[in-house]
């Protein structure tokens, strides 16, 4: 009876895709980032300075820091989209990530005159900026939810937490087009506050939808 069922259960089994794990998640982040990229580029235009922007450190520094924590999500969510999946040093990268900018933060802050210091750390813009991060990460986050809901995470909370982080730092990056800010600290508080609201939006999402 067992080995009917199981010749039962392998009739018409197709072989399944090489890396098929990866194009599902990374098909994902494309579709949703395409959509974040219009979003941002009809709703908010690049800086005003885009052409002169990548000759400045800051400039690279948003890229560099929303950029690795998008890689850090991703690299959890790939791990952590697998029944068997577990993965610890994203986790522990992210906060030293963090660490490492709060001190290039306080160089800049420490070299800067005194009545330039809350433009460095509020800026203009700080009251809206993590929820545009929030806003343009949203398209993203579905869309990973969407395939991961196609897969079997053991752990649905955490794989939430990492699609959340992902999607997170994929809209700041593409946020750091349209903002014009020049404070490391604004980055370190104000962009760190937007993934971090997008991975608790992931973690409760994949709680209840990545259940099996």
């Amino acid at each position: 009876m067992t080995d009917e069922l199981i010749a039962r259960l392998a009739t018409d089994l197709k072989p399944v895709r090489p890396n098929a794990l990866p194009r599902l998640i990374l098909g994902a982040v494309l579709v949703g980032g395409v959509i974040a990229a219009i979003a941002m580029l009809a709703g908010l235009g690049p800086r005003a300075d885009i052409a002169t922007a990548p000759g400045t450190m800051v400039f690279w520094t948003k890229f560099g820091y929303t950029l690795a924590l998008a890689v850090l999500g991703g690299v959890a969510t790939l791990a952590l989209a697998r029944p068997d999946g577990r993965i610890r040093w994203p986790w522990l990268a992210a906060p030293v990530l963090l660490g490492v900018l709060l001190i290039a933060a306080l160089v800049q802050l420490a070299g800067a005159p005194s009545d330039h210091m809350m433009t460095l750390v509020i800026g203009g813009t700080s009251l809206v900026c993590p929820w545009r991060i929030v806003a343009l990460s949203l398209p993203v986050l579905v869309a990973l939810i969407l395939a991961l809901r196609r897969l079997a995470p053991a752990n649905p909370t955490l794989a939430g937490l990492a699609a959340g982080m992902f999607a997170g730092g994929t809209g700041a990056w593409v946020y750091s087009f349209a903002c014009g800010e020049n404070g490391v600290m604004f980055l370190a508080l104000w962009y760190t506050l937007g993934i971090a609201v997008m991975a608790g939006l992931g973690a409760v999402l994949g709680r209840f939808l990545l259940r099996w």
